[in-house]
């Protein structure tokens, strides 16, 4: 029997875990670098061990000192969570060799399935159907678009979808780099690239004993830079005879490697075919949506079978339908910049139907070292419409104060067609992103409560009474200007909008009557320049601009906090074209491209490989500069 379980990774999945392991009167343990000290995952465990260092290869990627902190906590099982060590063969090995319990597959199943290629072999001979590879030596016109991946992880890193052939050797290159850079190998193939496919999942459950269940499909096609955002189960719209293949492909891929424990077949649909992708051998961030419509626990489950319990014959039966989001720290309307900050506020409503999954609580910082993923919310109902209304329900009441997240994208594409009509495809946010990005409704009347409310916390602090009140008041928040006046009796009243009466105004509400309707407004300001209405996100412009915020023509700012992992072979005085890659920010897991701002000549470059960086931090200085005149 289990006594007490050490997980090797962080924040959400950490703390999804230990709420299993209490349940069933587990100790836990958890691990942590340093930026993590004081971590949501860190405070819920029972006992915690520092791995010293911040970036993920110094820590949460030693498997060494994983195990380690193990045996000095007194752990006699291991769960990898996912991510980090959760595919790594030689990891599991070294937990079994320490005498631990392994919580997941055999190390030979995570081997058989680590490399893509090796995995697409073994499904071939399987019977299970795949994509036709493409030799990017020998590709052409013919063959695009093409999908590049990196054989040898998942993630979306080292993905790259190629439309032009005179890209690809440098698409390659860069692919290659990717991997290398995340996974430790280079090795990068191709594929067709399906315009609008679907990316569908089995949920694989096998013991010891030769029992394997499917627990059902899940449609995990809404992504960006290939990493899923919505998930939901089952997948909408599949007939009996692709669900059949789904669910004998799944199978056969689960005997093929001898697997046990908790694991994913992904699959991408086109029509009414499915070709395997890959097989994720652990737990997928999605399983929540599987377990909500099967009503089970798949990390008890994990548990019991690594103690050697068996299955049931069957699984039980399915109940209605489950959608989730994922609650990111990033900027969808920056190319999805990840964000950092403190968290001032995270309230999400639970109940009813409804789930988070989180890592983090309100005053915790939001750091540049790991993924930018805040909490998974999930809704579950008897009907897709119901759950999809409930989540977009429950995101709408959602207080998240602090950096930049994606809620309002989220919100945004629960309520579009073609995902209310159930066809979600990859290419989702590729054609809807500015639409899904665009300022929410109701922003000019927020903006106007931010106003008031800011105003109304200055009244009596510095005095609201004007002998000459020729001109109203202004005050900017975003793209909007809003005018009002103080009146005699202490109130105020809106220039700028004139539909909207004051009704009542604190420092934290203001209510609003607009055209007949009585709207209240909470109003939430931390310090930093930013204003939080309700769902709305609002700068502050300041009165008066600080000389010392000013940056040169032609500056490039680091738009987002991240490490330095790539320059371009460029001297200072080159000569660069607008758009042109100068160097490349990993943060969050992701590689990000920065571009020259504009023509002209690099007259100054302080990146270097290795170098850590905040937003706004000066990375190069590209002047406009008319080329050379030469003589005739």
């Amino acid at each position: 029997m289990i006594s007490s379980v050490l997980v090797a990774n962080r924040a959400e999945i950490a703390c999804r875990v230990f709420r299993t392991c209490r349940s069933l009167g587990i100790d836990t343990v958890a691990v942590y670098a340093d930026p993590d000290a004081d971590a949501l995952h860190v405070r819920e465990a029972d006992a915690a061990v520092r791995l010293p260092g911040a970036a993920p290869s110094d820590t949460y990627l030693r498997g060494d000192l994983v195990v380690a902190a193990a045996l000095a906590a007194g752990a006699d099982a291991v769960h990898p969570g996912y991510g980090f060590l959760s595919e790594n063969a030689d990891f599991a090995r070294a937990v079994l060799d320490a005498g631990l319990t392994w919580i997941g597959p055999p190390p030979d199943a995570i081997a058989a399935m680590a490399s893509k290629t090796r995995a697409k072999e073994l499904m071939a001979a399987a019977g299970v159907p795949l994509l036709d590879p493409v030799d990017p030596a020998k590709a052409t016109d013919a063959d695009l678009p093409l999908l590049l991946k990196a054989a040898a992880g998942g993630g979306g890193r080292g993905m790259r979808v190629v439309r032009d052939l005179a890209a690809l050797p440098g698409e390659l290159a860069a692919a290659a780099a990717e991997a290398r850079s995340a996974f430790g190998d280079g090795e990068v193939f191709a594929e067709p690239y399906v315009e609008r496919g679907r990316h569908v999942e089995v949920q694989v459950l096998a013991d010891a004993h030769g029992t394997v269940w499917t627990l059902g499909t899940r449609d995990c096609s809404l992504q960006r830079r290939h990493q899923k955002v919505v998930e939901e189960a089952p997948a909408p719209g599949l007939g009996p005879a692709l669900l059949e293949t789904l669910r004998a492909s799944a199978v056969a891929a689960a005997k093929a490697v001898g697997y046990t424990g908790a694991g994913t077949v992904e699959f991408l649909v086109t029509g009414d075919r499915a070709y395997f992708l890959e097989m994720n051998t652990r737990l997928q961030v999605e399983h929540p949506v599987t377990e909500a419509v099967f009503g089970l626990d798949l990390v008890a489950h994990q548990l019991r079978i690594a103690e050697g319990a068996a299955l049931p014959p069957e699984p039980p039966a399915p109940e209605g339908h489950a959608v989730e989001v994922r609650l990111y720290a990033e900027d969808p309307a920056r190319d999805w910049a990840p964000q950092t900050g403190v968290l001032h506020a995270l309230d999400v409503p639970r109940g009813d139907g409804l789930r988070v999954d989180t890592g983090y609580a309100a005053g915790d910082t939001v750091g540049v070292h790991y993924d930018a993923m805040l909490a998974k919310v999930i809704a579950h109902a008897p009907t897709r419409d119901e759950a999809v209304r409930r989540l977009a329900h429950a995101l709408a009441r959602t207080r998240v104060h602090g950096p930049v997240t994606n809620r309002g994208l989220l919100l945004a594409s629960l309520r579009h067609p073609d995902f209310t009509a159930g066809r979600p495809d990859t290419g989702f946010y590729d054609r809807n992103l500015p639409a899904l990005t665009a300022p929410a409704p109701g922003e000019d009347l927020a903006a106007v409560a931010a106003a008031l409310a800011a105003a109304s916390g200055r009244t009596g602090r510095f005095g609201a009474f004007r002998n000459v009140p020729s001109q109203p008041l202004t005050a900017r928040y975003g793209d909007h200007e809003v005018r009002y006046r103080h009146t005699g009796d202490g109130g105020f009243t809106v220039e700028s909008h004139p539909h909207a009466r004051v009704v009542a105004v604190s420092p934290a509400r203001v209510r609003l009557d607009v055209d007949g309707v009585v709207r209240s407004f909470e109003v939430a300001a931390h310090g930093d320049g930013v204003v939080h209405v309700d769902g709305h996100r609002l700068a502050a412009h300041p009165r008066f601009t600080d000389p010392a915020a000013r940056t040169a023509p032609g500056s490039l700012l680091a738009p987002m906090p991240g490490t330095v992992v790539r320059v371009a072979d460029l001297a200072v005085g080159a000569r660069v074209e607008a758009g042109q890659p100068l160097l490349w920010l990993e943060a969050m897991k992701m590689e990000h491209r920065v571009t020259a701002p504009a023509s002209g000549t690099l007259t100054a470059l302080h990146a270097a490989p290795g170098r850590q960086v905040e937003v706004g931090t000066l990375l190069a200085v590209v002047q406009d500069a008319p080329e050379k005149e030469t003589d005739l």
